[in-house]
């Protein structure tokens, strides 16, 4: 028992020393680590740790490839082949590249660069930005369930409040201010139209997601993975599904990403151009597990950094809200009932956080 207090207060005097130098993972490599530090190993008994596998070795790739939805079919007339194909990759994998989105090229490579110039700016300038307020619209830090999980994950990030309640420019470090904003902007117009395009893959008119508020709230979130040098021992994002209606995920050339499907780990390749889109836990919620959200998670690698950008469109988040999001009624019947139980997105957080801990799915508590 003693052992066990002290190896407790050991752990916990180690994540207050890391957390406090506001230097991040990225401050830890700096410094020349050759080890990976105690609180970031995985345990075997960890979901996260099970047979974490090298990413892109065909030998342990399943035969299965992520689905492509390409846009441009819809301003070519062809809108029915593109719902078509968001329904089939919705229901069955849950994530799907989109290419032809309308958003340049010139400007997600702007925004990748500005994500690494800021995370590689001075350790001073960055911990101006470092909290775990949640009141704070623009956040950065490493881990944000750093002293509830059983281990710290191989990355830092900034997160920034985008909507509904507008973004002040100046709370943005300069070196990805005016990107961050442009980049905001037109990934939400992409937004607005998958939601439209995914209405209608439900069987439902256009503007159904958009009069849910699907697209009011978003939060862009923009990752950095530092080299590994004990890549095997550790992961930079662990095992989850997303709290989002959907996520739209921008990733540099350096992959890493996995979803899992079928019981196996599938790498999500990086393909030039093309964006990541993967359904939400909300999304399936409100489907009636029309659309399915799965797990994914990110390896650490030798290789790096790795830099990507997650824009979440998620349910009201303000303490004031009192949204209830229930399967949508068009799409329940009596052959087809309820599968999930009317929340709030409190209680929805309530059950997150509380069935993290004993790590059972959150969808599976939230079911009648």
């Amino acid at each position: 028992m003693y052992n066990k207090m002290a190896n407790t207060e050991e752990r916990l005097r180690q994540l207050k020393a890391f957390d406090e130098s506001k230097a991040g993972v990225k401050g830890l490599v700096d410094d020349g680590i050759t080890k990976v530090p105690s609180i970031f190993i995985c345990k075997p008994e960890d979901p996260s740790a099970e047979d974490i596998p090298s990413f892109g070795n065909p030998t342990d790739q399943h035969q299965f490839s992520i689905p492509v939805v390409d846009l441009g079919d819809v301003v070519a007339g062809r809108p029915a082949k593109v719902i078509q194909d968001i329904r089939r990759a919705a229901e069955s994998v849950g994530f799907f590249y989109v290419v032809n989105h309308g958003i340049p090229k010139t400007l997600l490579e702007e925004m990748l660069e500005a994500t690494r110039g800021f995370h590689e700016l001075p350790r001073e300038v960055k911990a101006e930005y470092y909290t775990r307020d949640p009141m704070r619209k623009v956040k950065y830090f490493s881990s944000y369930n750093l002293y509830q999980s059983r281990f710290a994950t191989w990355r830092d990030s900034m997160f920034c409040d985008m909507a509904p309640e507008p973004l002040d420019p100046q709370e943005l470090p300069l070196v990805c201010r005016d990107i961050t904003m442009e980049y905001s902007d037109q990934v939400h117009k992409l937004g607005v139209t998958l939601f439209e395009l995914l209405s209608q893959a439900l069987g439902l008119k256009p503007d159904h997601l958009i009069s849910l508020d699907c697209e009011k709230e978003h939060l862009i979130a923009s990752h950095y993975y530092p080299p590994c040098p004990e890549p095997e021992l550790t992961i930079g994002t662990a095992n989850h599904s997303d709290g989002t209606f959907i996520t739209i995920l921008l990733q540099d050339q350096i992959g890493g990403l996995q979803v899992l499907h079928e019981n196996q780990w599938i790498d999500v390749l990086p393909v030039p151009g093309a964006l990541i889109v993967n359904i939400g836990n909300f999304m399936q919620i409100i489907s009636n597990d029309k659309f399915v959200s799965v797990d994914h998670r990110v390896l650490a690698k030798k290789e790096g950094p790795r830099v990507s950008v997650g824009c979440f469109f998620r349910p009201a988040t303000s303490d004031k809200s009192s949204r209830l999001y229930e399967p949508i009624k068009e799409l329940t019947c009596k052959e087809n009932p309820p599968i999930y139980r009317t929340i709030t997105t409190k209680e929805y957080y309530t059950e997150y956080y509380k069935n993290s801990i004993n790590e059972v799915p959150v969808l599976k508590s939230l079911k009648l």
